[in-house]
């Protein structure tokens, strides 16, 4: 029997893309759809910083809470907002093929780069890069939609604010005066979108399977077990990258303090057919190599 599915979705411009590209896709497969917007606490919360609010999952568990209620079928998430845990009967059901994995700083002039400059932000991975990189700066929290940020970046005096492309990308927001951040290591999974679907609903999960992307599959999977093992939530000051070409998986993965001044960074290659834990093994030569101090103290002022 065929049923209209329901497509959980913050109600963000971006959000609503994400969730009409999965529907467009279900349709052409055949499937009705219908789209449910819901408000995520992280939206309705934009004067605390992310990491401050002390929750895992903040932009995700209002969908979460929605799917074990049967208000909505599916959810679609930005995947670098999941948590690498999933709640009780909720199931990755398909892995979208990944747009632009990038940061981008959009700016004002770049004169001062060189100089003394203030940078937004309310990612503390951004944060603990951009400090590294330029510790003469400041980094002052920014919180909202891609829209809401674009806008307090035209409102005050910060030299510029640190995106991620493909959410620019994706409505068309993309001003000219940006430029790739090639050295920042992205969040794990960013640019891919995930939908979840309840584990006993097979009828979603069928529907849903046809839209994976396999190497995108593999890349986030490798990303998120890395971050999993360093265990880091959403907000940690954690990159990691995967990427798959001939059959080879290249991976780059790093550990920041919050200020910027330590870094624990590592790279490896792996063949496809032995991905199998790399992600793990990876995280567990951060840890070895100073990495699980710096957790331990993470950890601590994330408590306070």
């Amino acid at each position: 029997m065929n049923k209209i599915i329901k497509i959980g979705t913050r109600d963000s411009e971006l959000a609503l893309w994400q969730a009409k590209t999965v529907q467009a896709a279900l349709e052409k497969l055949g499937h009705e759809s219908e789209l449910v917007p819901v408000k995520s606490s992280g939206d309705l919360n934009l004067d605390q910083p992310l990491y401050e609010m002390g929750i895992t999952g903040i932009f995700t568990k209002t969908l979460d809470v929605a799917m074990i209620k049967g208000d909505i079928d599916i959810a679609v998430h930005s995947m670098k907002d999941v948590p690498t845990a999933l709640p009780k009967g909720i199931v990755e059901a398909a892995v979208m093929k990944r747009a632009n994995f990038k940061d981008i700083l959009v700016h004002k002039g770049l004169d001062f780069l060189e100089a003394e400059g203030t940078i937004a932000t309310g990612s503390l991975r951004r944060k603990a890069q951009w400090l590294n990189k330029y510790p003469e700066h400041k980094v002052v929290d920014l919180r909202g939609n891609v829209n809401t940020r674009m806008n307090k970046l035209e409102e005050n005096s910060w030299n510029g604010a640190i995106f991620a492309a493909a959410g620019l990308e994706r409505i068309d927001l993309k001003p000219d005066n940006f430029i790739n951040l090639d050295w920042m290591i992205p969040a794990p999974a960013q640019g891919a979108m995930l939908v979840v679907a309840m584990e006993k609903d097979d009828f979603c999960r069928d529907a849903l399977n046809a839209l994976n992307h396999s190497k995108t599959k593999i890349a986030v999977h490798i990303e998120r077990e890395f971050l999993k093992k360093l265990e880091g939530g959403c907000t940690a000051p954690i990159g990691a990258l995967a990427t798959v070409k001939d059959e080879i998986v290249h991976f780059k993965g790093a550990l920041f303090s919050i200020d910027g001044k330590q870094k624990f960074e590592m790279e490896k290659e792996v063949a496809v057919e032995e991905v199998e834990g790399f992600g793990s093994r990876c995280a567990e030569e951060i840890l070895d190599n100073g990495g699980r101090e710096l957790m331990l103290e993470f950890k601590k002022v994330m408590k306070k």
